[in-house]
């Protein structure tokens, strides 16, 4: 992955996650491109410096946070995410993606897998004809409407889940 420092022809600052240089180049061209504040196509390369990773015996100095604007589209992603001294984004960035897994962990271990019943058991819980447990699975976008619909309360979970039988 390389990571680039992007700007739109409003000035908009933010950085943008490819596979390669050509990735960037073939997105920008068809137009994926666009700019998570404003949706501005013409998006343009920055002058970036190369992330050189601190020696393993180097402690990290921590700073407070600096703040920025949230955004996000498909293609690139708003530099929004915590700068700590001698840690790079892309570093804090997988701190706390680390966090949040492990977060999300914790909440499903009592969880029952139910895949692709998911809209069904939740029904079931709901009108009582089983017994309300936590349970996760998979949903498309049109049963989680109509889940919250019939005022079923579901919520999206922030990472991926491997479903059981297709862990190692």
């Amino acid at each position: 992955m390389i990571a680039y420092d992007l700007r739109c022809t409003s000035a908009h600052e933010f950085e943008g996650w490819f596979g390669s240089s050509r990735d960037f180049d073939a997105q920008n061209t068809s137009g994926l491109l666009r700019c998570p504040i404003c949706d501005d196509g013409g998006i343009t390369k920055r002058l970036t410096a190369p992330h050189i990773g601190r020696k393993s015996n180097q402690a990290a100095q921590i700073s407070a946070p600096v703040s920025g604007e949230a955004g996000e589209s498909s293609a690139v992603l708003e530099s929004s995410t915590p700068q700590l001294a001698n840690v790079s984004a892309s570093e804090a960035m997988s701190e706390m993606i680390t966090k949040l897994a492990k977060l999300q962990n914790e909440v499903l271990k009592d969880s029952r897998w139910v895949g692709r019943k998911f809209a069904d058991e939740a029904r079931a819980m709901h009108y009582g004809e089983t017994q309300p447990q936590q349970i996760h699975g998979e949903s498309s976008p049109q049963e989680a409407d109509a889940l919250a619909a019939e005022g079923i309360a579901i919520a999206a979970l922030p990472l991926p889940v491997i479903p059981p039988e297709a862990k190692n």
